[in-house]
């Protein structure tokens, strides 16, 4: 007979134990027994069940003791209740603390089973969910960091060495590089991802209501202050808080902030209680902090304290061969959100894409696409679907062209591209041609033209 889930039995009326044991084997249920409050706790400590049903009276002992340390010790393992003098009120009290079901004697067959059968399927989806959840933690613990460059794979390693350390990260990169999905990305690939992670733009707020809102404030700190506030600290307690601008802090804050830093201790606005938090610091800026500190704009006790781990994240415009697949990767959420069908980015308007010098990074492309396949009405993007100087890529100016054809012009860049891209695939073609989204023969056609086979033969490429 299949083995249908390993379960405990905890009754102390020994006749009833034994002829129920017995009926839930004969059900293919493996069944152990323990008649005493301290023998069930014991199993629970020793074996790992799929369900424990437990009777509210034990003798001189309470069944709501046993159903307190399987929530301790098996959180995970439901906890059905049985009584032979059960009420609405023990009922509710029993779900309240956490018990699956509540049953009263005599038991009926079909409604144990029933029970039983429950319990142990939603244990089965929460298992299947954690699971899963893991596993997509783990495979897409970077979702939406898009990138084949050389650069980015060493940040992507770099991910996965720090997560699940309690060191701290500074990562640095001008606007719109992603810095933020960089540290969701180190909190949901560490053994905190189950936890909170907590966001504050720190250049949002004023210094005063900066504290507040970091460190909380007691009941009557200040006008307004009626009751006590939670900080971003302590609501990041267990989990990470990312503190996005933090070359915007004033120097009274950089003081606070070296004392969380170095203790994870501080005090509320207006109160005297030291709270101690358990949180993992990840910070971010779009300044070079070194010269900050030159120039005395930041301490640089606090740079040293949080340039533990850095993680520099390149602009788009040094990483033209991730474009395309940036490009398409956008393109593909705008119209899954907006039900648009829009089959693709046309060769044209990918070079323009691949020729602009995106100062606004990977959130300026981002609402770039989404512009183009709202307004769009073609079936793909074309040049015309983009921003004058998004199509124009970047401004090729009259005085960079002077006397060369328009062909001319255009190759400079088109070489440089072809270029960086085979550098950083090492030479290799077929993941050049696949991270330019064009065939190795039309690879190869370029390389010629541009000049760039030469090249190749020269390095032994």
């Amino acid at each position: 007979m299949k083995q249908l889930g390993n379960l405990l039995l905890v009754d102390d009326d020994r006749q009833v134990l034994a002829s129920m044991a017995d009926w839930l084997r004969d059900q293919g249920y493996p069944t152990d027994t323990a008649t005493t409050l301290a023998d069930g706790m014991t199993a629970v400590n020793r074996k790992q069940f799929d369900l424990v049903l437990v009777d509210i009276r034990l003798g001189q002992d309470d069944g709501f003791d046993l159903l307190a340390h399987c929530r301790k010790h098996q959180p995970g393992t439901p906890v059905v209740m049985i009584t032979g003098y059960g009420t609405v009120e023990t009922a509710v009290e029993a779900i309240r603390h956490g018990a699956f079901d509540f049953l009263t004697k005599p038991l009926i067959d079909e409604e144990l089973l029933l029970s039983i059968e429950r319990a142990l399927n939603q244990r089965k989806v929460i298992e299947e969910n954690k699971t899963l959840k893991a596993q997509l933690d783990m495979r897409y613990g970077m979702e939406n960091i898009i990138g084949h460059d050389h650069r980015m794979l060493r940040i992507f390693d770099v991910i996965d060495s720090v997560a699940d350390t309690r060191a701290t990260v500074l990562i640095t990169g001008e606007s719109g590089t992603g810095k933020s999905l960089i540290a969701r990305a180190i909190h949901r690939r560490s053994g905190r991802r189950d936890k909170p992670f907590v966001e504050v733009a720190c250049g949002a707020l004023p210094e005063t209501l900066l504290e507040s809102e970091l460190f909380g404030h007691a009941a009557g700190a200040f006008t307004g202050a009626i009751g006590e506030k939670l900080g971003k600290f302590k609501q990041a307690d267990g989990g990470t808080i990312f503190l996005d601008e933090i070359a915007t802090a004033s120097p009274g804050m950089q003081v606070k902030l070296l004392r969380i830093l170095q203790d994870l201790e501080f005090e509320q606005v207006g109160g005297t209680k030291t709270f101690k938090v358990d949180t993992r610091i990840i910070l971010a800026t779009n300044e070079d902090l070194s010269k900050a500190v030159a120039e005395g704009r930041f301490r640089q006790d606090l740079f040293y304290r949080i340039n533990v781990i850095n993680i520099e994240l390149p602009p788009i415009r040094e990483r033209i061969a991730d474009i395309p697949l940036l490009a398409e990767h956008f393109l593909k959420n705008v119209c899954e959100t907006t039900s648009r069908k829009v089959r693709g980015i046309t060769d044209d308007a990918m070079q323009a894409l691949q020729r602009y010098r995106w100062p606004g990074n990977v959130r300026e492309m981002q609402n770039v696409i989404e512009r183009a396949v709202l307004l769009g009405k073609n079936a793909a993007i074309g040049v015309e679907d983009l921003p004058s100087a998004v199509a124009a890529g970047g401004g090729l100016s009259i005085e960079a062209v002077g006397n060369q054809s328009l062909k001319q012009a255009l190759s400079a860049p088109e070489k440089q591209l072809i270029l960086e891209v085979l550098e950083s695939n090492h030479w290799n073609r077929q993941l050049t041609a696949a991270a330019l989204g064009i065939n190795r023969t039309t690879l190869y056609k370029k390389m010629k033209r541009l000049g760039l086979e030469e090249v190749a033969l020269a390095m032994g490429r």
